[in-house]
Parts: structure tokens; sequence; C-alpha cells
């Protein structure tokens, strides 16, 4: 049985609907990263960036979201192509995630919402990415009904972790300036393995006040001496 190490944020959510979609047997091992759990030394010895998610799949150890996504994949041959364009594709759309969306979604909520001081130039330069990243997304939903091409695959998974938290960076709008992300964001949620993601998670009683604990459990880092 594959144990999921897990907090509920965005890259957990992504590998936790991957398992859903898959069917395979899994665990939770909660994890609470605002607690500092991620630092301890059992879960530094498989995750050596301190970082959720990591899986055990058997023998293999996996860290970082889009490796776990793209190893679920090769091991049951489920949304990723396993070759020619249609692999291209997915591949291209799962990184254009993996080092764009992500990151710059991140940044924007850091900003936005933890930054302990105002810093405008810092919440334009990384919100302003987010809103580039949606309108290329968007662009490319026009055309495919997926952003992996014409099959639900890993890179939508990928980046409906991160469409999730659009609420939390531009209020009730959320994604209703891309009607192409909205619609494709909408019709994963509605899939029951999204469905049983949610109700999976809600399970789980984690830490929710970003306090001090907080920002040295996450950020520990800017408090080094």
């Amino acid at each position: 049985m594959i144990k999921l190490h897990f907090h509920p944020s965005p890259n957990p959510m992504k590998v936790l609907l991957m398992l859903e979609e898959t069917g395979l047997e899994y665990e939770i091992i909660p994890v609470d990263t605002l607690k500092g759990e991620q630092h301890s030394p059992a879960f530094v010895s498989i995750a050596p960036n301190a970082k959720v998610p990591v899986i055990e799949d058997g023998e293999s150890v996996v860290f970082d979201s889009n490796a776990i996504l793209l190893h679920l994949a090769g091991e049951t041959a489920q949304f990723a192509s396993t070759s020619g364009p249609a692999r291209a594709e997915v591949l291209s759309w799962l990184f254009f995630v993996a080092t764009g969306l992500s990151p710059f979604s991140g940044q924007a909520m850091h900003f936005l919402h933890m930054a302990p001081e105002e810093i405008p130039y810092a919440k334009n330069r990384y919100l302003k990415e987010v809103v580039r990243h949606y309108a290329v997304m968007d662009e490319r939903l026009s055309k495919r009904e997926w952003l992996g091409g014409d099959h639900y695959s890993i890179a939508d998974m990928a980046a409906w972790g991160w469409l999730n938290m659009s609420p939390y960076m531009f209020g009730e709008a959320g994604l209703s300036d891309w009607p192409n992300l909205e619609r494709l964001h909408s019709l994963m949620s509605e899939r029951p393995a999204a469905v049983r993601a949610q109700a999976v998670k809600d399970q789980f009683t984690f830490k929710q006040d970003f306090d001090e604990e907080a920002a040295r459990a996450l950020f520990p880092q800017n408090y080094a001496v």
C-alpha cells in the first residue's frame, strides 16, 4: 500500500487526486507543516527538502508532487500517454504548471497573506505572473478540452491543486476572468475522484492559524541567526 505524507495544500492535493483517480490503495500520513512536523529527522530522511508531498511506494520513495504524478502514471499506465505527440503535450503542460503556475502562485499567496511587511512590488510582480499564466492556460483551453490535449491527464491534475487557490488570490471573482480555465476547474472538481479527495482531506485536522509558530515552521531560514 502506498503511504502518502500529506498536508491539505495544493501540491499534496493533486497527488491525492491522482491516487483517487487511479484507484490505488493508499494510507495518509498527516504532516502538519504549520507546526513544523516536516522538519522531523524521520521525515527529512525521506524528504530532503522538508516539504510535502512524499510517497512511499514499496521500495520506492518519491518526493516532489510532479515527480510523484509521473511515477504513478508510469506505474499504472494511466493519465499520461507513453510516447509520441500526445505525451509531448502532457509533459509540456505538466512542467508549465510545475515551473510556472505553481511557484508564482505560491509566491503571490505569500506576499498577499503571509509576508510580515507590505511589499507592493512583490505583490504586483507575482500576482501579475499568475494572471499571465492563467491567460496562457485559458487560451490553450479555448482550443483543446484539456491542458494536455484531447484527454484528461496529470497535467490537469497538477493545475487543479493550484486553481483551487484562486479565491485566496482573487477573492470572490476566483477564475471568472478566465472562462475556459473556470470550465476546466469546475469539470475537474465535479469528478467523483475529486469529490472523494476533498472528503479525505476533511477527515484530518491541521493547524489553521498563521502565527509566529507557523511562520517559523514554514520559513525557518528567515529566522536563522
